[in-house]
């Protein structure tokens, strides 16, 4: 159902499985799961974080294997380094392509890396407290 994905973000109250009467609208919402956090709360360090990704990221890549992803991959870098967040996301996303091999893309424990397209996007937290 490859047109899930794209309805689910604006939402399709007569969305069809293909080629029959069947309706998916008790499945399918456009009404969004928000959550708020306060960024004034908390005093953040360079390597707090906020990941975003699309389902490419997510389908493959448990939230505990991206945290600890980012986390060593933030520790190696060089805390002055403009690139870091940017390169952090570049690592999620071939960690979540994973490698080409006989079977097809896997990633860590021989499992099928993503086949979908994928976007991450890692937002630094500690500019939250500052007035602009």
């Amino acid at each position: 159902m490859a047109t899930i994905g794209v309805t689910r973000g604006l939402g399709d109250h007569d969305l069809k499985v293909h080629d029959s009467n069947i309706c998916i609208k008790p499945f399918l919402s456009c009404f969004p799961e928000v959550k708020v956090y306060n960024l004034t709360q908390y005093e953040h360090g360079a390597d707090d974080v906020l990941v975003m990704g699309t389902d490419g990221l997510w389908d493959v890549l448990s939230n505990e294997e991206v945290a600890e992803t980012v986390t060593s991959f933030l520790v190696n870098c060089d805390p002055d380094d403009l690139h870091r967040y940017t390169m952090a996301a570049q690592d999620l996303v071939m960690r979540a392509r994973g490698v080409l091999r006989d079977q097809g893309w896997r990633i860590s424990n021989d499992r099928l890396g993503s086949g979908d397209d994928i976007s991450v996007y890692i937002i630094p937290l500690m500019y939250g407290n500052r007035q602009l």
